[in-house]
């Protein structure tokens, strides 16, 4: 009792509400329909009772359940951490490298980045997972590599068990034509099973299979791409800002001589410095280790440098045509815009006829931007800031954005 109590506080029962997502929903429900039908077609195909290989193989598939389940959990409620409410540098002069989060009241971290899902700065973030609908960041990144690399595992030996239950159940009653295909069943079939093998079984075999094959594919690469990062000591947001600080070393022939300042110059130090046999990665998520050529602040830096280029170079003003709701698929605003709206959880803005919007990035159908609003809104620290379909807005005839720059590039 003691034990479940510390377990569930009843301050952290909120955290069960990352439960009521479709991404959770959709993820359980894959991982039970696979063990589920995993175990019956093991004991269908082969007896765990009868033989010793036949325990080894339902324990190993136990044993598989309960590991990804187990990341999977930690993933999602242990969370990534979060850089606290108002945090400050120690020495003031620093706040001069960092940038100010006005909804948090306080300035983000080295390696920390504001994720509007959460609501919160994120610690060493490296995304927005809609499947433990959460962060990836500091504190959880070991669990969430873990459930990626396991979870292609565990269906690569359900989908096993799929196939030789099959095999195993329909030799004998189908003729397939498969007359040299013989493989030696008389170990597993010393047992009858004690549930037939029937045409719904076998659709939700097939069914099952689908859904292993499909994760095995789909999670091993997002493993990999998660390997990728975390052997360089980066993270995916980070790999972005270090190409983008190459482009605009490139555009600007600054002559400058980009340092990624994490990387500890060996993978297996970048390894040791999420996996740890504690589980808890090392650091405290505020200060990190970095290379003789830079110091704390060096990607901070950079992220500067960048915005302050992409307030120059990117934001173009549009101003709105037609009302739009907001709707993640509007049905009124043409097909291609329907079916080639951006799949991404950033939201969406609703836009009034003449509301003006800085436009930062797009895609042919879509736009992204942020909409200006009223002073009284932007002291109160106020952003709208997502997505809206580019039919919607037309580019103002007088740019404030592109005059600013190009008054800069006369003075210079």
């Amino acid at each position: 009792m003691n034990f479940l109590s510390a377990l569930v506080r009843f301050e952290n029962l909120h955290e069960v509400r990352r439960l009521c997502h479709w991404g959770p929903i959709i993820a359980l429900s894959v991982i039970a329909i696979c063990s589920t039908m995993a175990i019956i077609d093991s004991v269908i195909w082969y007896w765990p009772l009868d033989t010793t290989a036949g325990s080894i193989n339902f324990l190993m598939l136990l044993n598989w359940t309960v590991l990804i389940l187990y990341n999977y959990f930690n993933a999602m409620f242990v969370g990534p951490g979060y850089i606290p409410l108002g945090w400050k540098p120690e020495n003031p002069k620093d706040t001069q490298f960092l940038q100010y989060c006005r909804i948090c009241q306080g300035y983000k971290a080295p390696r920390s980045h504001h994720c509007r899902k959460c609501n919160r700065c994120v610690m060493k973030m490296d995304h927005h997972c809609p499947w433990i609908n959460n962060c990836c960041g500091h504190l959880n990144h070991a669990y969430f590599t873990s459930f990626l690399l396991l979870a292609p595992l565990g269906c690569s030996h359900a989908a096993f068990i799929f196939v030789m239950t099959m095999y195993t159940q329909l030799y004998e009653r189908i003729s397939f034509g498969w007359s040299t295909v013989k493989i030696d069943m008389s170990a597993v079939r010393q047992f009858q099973p004690l549930m037939p093998f029937s045409v719904p079984a076998f659709a939700a075999t097939l069914f099952a299979l689908g859904l292993a094959l499909g994760t095995t594919i789909a999670v091993g690469m997002l493993f990999f791409i998660q390997m990728k990062v975390i052997l360089r000591n980066k993270t995916s947001i980070e790999s972005w800002i270090e190409e983008k600080a190459k482009d605009r070393i490139q555009h600007y022939q600054t002559g400058e001589e980009f340092v990624f300042p994490y990387d500890l110059g060996s993978r297996w130090l970048n390894f040791k410095h999420v996996f740890t046999l504690s589980g808890t990665p090392r650091g405290n998520g505020l200060e990190w280790p970095v290379h003789s050529k830079c110091h704390q602040y060096t990607l901070t830096i950079e992220q500067l440098k960048q915005k302050a280029d992409k307030r120059v170079r990117s934001q173009v003003q549009y101003q709105a045509v037609e009302d739009y709701n907001g709707a993640c698929c509007p049905l009124n605003k043409g097909f291609r815009t329907f079916f080639r709206t951006p799949c991404t959880e950033e939201p969406r803005i609703p836009l009034s006829k003449g509301e003006t919007v800085l436009a930062t990035r797009g895609t042919k159908w879509w736009m992204y931007g942020d909409k200006i609003v009223s002073e009284e809104e932007m002291r109160a620290g106020v952003r709208v800031r997502g997505w809206f379909p580019r039919r919607c807005v037309e580019k103002c005839h007088y740019d404030t954005a592109a005059n600013e720059s190009t008054s800069d590039k006369k003075v210079n």
